[in-house]
C-alpha cells in the first residue's frame, strides 16, 4: 500500500462547549497558535480609540476559537457562517459570547488579557 492511500491521522485541537441562559451552546477550539496569540495582543493594545480596539479584539478572538454555535436549536459552522451571525448576534448574545471567552481565555489561555 503506497503512501497516497493511507490515511493519516489529523490532529484535532480539543473543544470545550459554553452554554447560555437561552439554550444556546458555543464550542470554542482549546488551541492556538503563537503567532495568533501576539496578533491578539495587537488587536488589544489598538490604536488611539480604546472601545474600537475593545470590539474588534472580541471579533478577532471570536474568529478564531469558535467552531460551532447552536442557537435556538440551530447549529451553525465554518468561520463565515459564525463571524455572519455574530456581526449580526443581539446584545445579549454578544454578552454571552463575551463572558464564554473570557472563561474559556482564563482555563486555557492564562497569560493573555481577557477582552
Amino acid at each position: 500500500m503506497g503512501r497516497r492511500n493511507r490515511q493519516r491521522e489529523r490532529l484535532a485541537a480539543p473543544s470545550t462547549d459554553y452554554g447560555d441562559e437561552a439554550g444556546g451552546v458555543l464550542t470554542l477550539r482549546g488551541a492556538m497558535t503563537p503567532k495568533t496569540r501576539e496578533a491578539y495582543r495587537a488587536e488589544l493594545a489598538g490604536g488611539l480609540d480604546r472601545e474600537d480596539a475593545w470590539q474588534r479584539a472580541v471579533e478577532f478572538l471570536f474568529e478564531r476559537l469558535a467552531v460551532r454555535w447552536t442557537i435556538a436549536g440551530v447549529p451553525l459552522e465554518g468561520q463565515r457562517d459564525l463571524l455572519a451571525r455574530f456581526r449580526v448576534a443581539t446584545p445579549a448574545e454578544r454578552a454571552a459570547v463575551r463572558d464564554a471567552l473570557r472563561i474559556h481565555l482564563a482555563e486555557n489561555f492564562p497569560e493573555l488579557p481577557a477582552p
